[in-house]
């Protein structure tokens, strides 16, 4: 599968635009070959203060999101979990903001990685051309 990663917070002016473009996504291209993860994360404004519990519903009820939504965390400095930790010595971009996206290949490697100013749509062609290599290399295999 194809894993985009992004640090999501309830509360940023990103939220609205970035939380539609991430459902459209996943309903686009998921969940058999793609999906995106979301991480929640208060380390930038204070931007995601509520439990696990509300974050998630406020994404299903709100956006209709359907894609894994994981418990809030660090994603940056001493405390960042290692997976985000992995992300950014991949790519040496480490979250300076809420709606960071990590493109993740199917064999874990780290393509690249765009910050919150950079919207779903300007990375869609980069998602879809990974998903469509799967595809063609699954066709091969049949």
């Amino acid at each position: 599968q194809v894993s985009l990663v992004v640090n999501v917070a309830s509360e940023c002016g990103y939220t609205d635009s970035h939380y539609k473009a991430l459902q459209q996504l996943q309903r686009d291209l998921g969940p058999y070959h793609f999906n995106v993860l979301a991480f929640p994360c208060n380390q930038f404004g204070q931007q995601e203060p509520d439990t696990n519990k509300e974050i998630e519903s406020f994404a299903r009820k709100t956006y209709g999101a359907s894609f894994p939504m994981f418990s809030k965390i660090a994603v940056s400095g001493a405390g960042a979990i290692p997976a985000f930790k992995y992300l950014i010595d991949s790519t040496g971009e480490e979250p300076t903001w809420n709606f960071w996206k990590y493109l993740v290949d199917p064999n874990g490697k780290v393509v690249k990685a765009w910050d919150s100013t950079v919207s779903v749509e300007e990375i869609r062609p980069h998602v879809t051309e990974l998903v469509r290599k799967i595809i063609l290399k699954k066709k091969d295999e049949l």
